[in-house]
């Protein structure tokens, strides 16, 4: 039986997840679609029983509104929200912006899928000159945080998202987890991918094929040593969720009729 059990949730369908273009660190709201998903993943996992006595974000809009909406259904509003930019989605450097199809037409497949899947490979830094830069670095969110906007990422591989996810996990969620308390991670594909490595021990290579659709939330079962009893489990209709996760691998794909 777990000692600890803990639910992690990629957020809903953000407006550029739709025009499959990099987000990253831009703020972004639900779309429509990602609103609804954000919704029925709350009447799920209340029809489960879920009681949550806090709730972890990163500091970017769609997760924190996944997070009320997921509590809204729920009946949970009253639950504490914790938000902390180490929750962050992956920082895609120069890539954000970009459209991924596009860029898998000028690139190929190969190359954007070692952008967005590998371990350690860290894409170009963003510059000043970027048409994001500004709103990204000048953002009144990040003067909060707990290193000074100088030290912020310019890009990150999915390893940098994990050193910087790490101290978070070990200060301030473990101990939440091991006094006892049930706990939702709303956070982002590639910080919920670093710690589901963490967690599971996951090899760099095995990372690669690893996929979190938008809005289906995920069970971990620990033991007191919070390793995992079994694989992480998708919560939901199965058939839907395989649909979903080709739908998010299929985005860094050349579409058909460019081919």
């Amino acid at each position: 039986m777990a000692k600890y059990r803990l639910v992690l949730l990629r957020h809903g369908e953000g407006a550029w997840n739709k025009e499959n273009r990099f987000c990253s660190w831009v703020d972004q709201k639900l779309s429509s679609d990602g609103i609804k998903e954000a919704q029925n993943c709350g009447k799920h996992l209340k029809a489960l029983g879920f009681e949550f006595d806090l709730v972890f974000t990163s500091v970017l809009s769609r997760s924190i509104q996944t997070a009320w909406l997921v509590l809204e259904e729920m009946g949970q509003e009253w639950v504490p929200i914790q938000s902390s930019w180490r929750l962050n989605e992956r920082h895609y450097g120069a890539l954000i912006g970009l459209n991924r199809a596009e860029m898998a037409l000028n690139h190929g497949e190969e190359q954007v899928k070692i952008w967005r899947r590998s371990y350690d490979v860290t894409p170009p830094p963003i510059t000043e000159s970027h048409p994001y830069y500004e709103e990204i670095y000048n953002d009144r969110r990040y003067k909060c945080s707990d290193v000074s906007q100088d030290n912020l990422p310019k890009a990150e591989s999915l390893k940098d998202v994990l050193d910087r996810l790490l101290p978070y996990w070990n200060e301030k969620i473990v101990p939440e987890l091991k006094s006892g308390k049930m706990i939702l991670i709303s956070a982002h594909g590639n910080s919920s991918r670093a710690l589901l490595k963490h967690v599971e021990g996951i090899s760099d290579e095995d990372i690669m094929n690893v996929t979190l659709p938008t809005g289906v939330p995920i069970l971990l079962e620990l033991d007191e040593n919070l390793h995992p009893l079994g694989p992480h489990q998708f919560l939901g209709d199965q058939e839907a969720i395989q649909a979903a996760i080709k739908k998010v691998e299929d985005q860094g794909k050349v579409k058909s009729a460019e081919k």
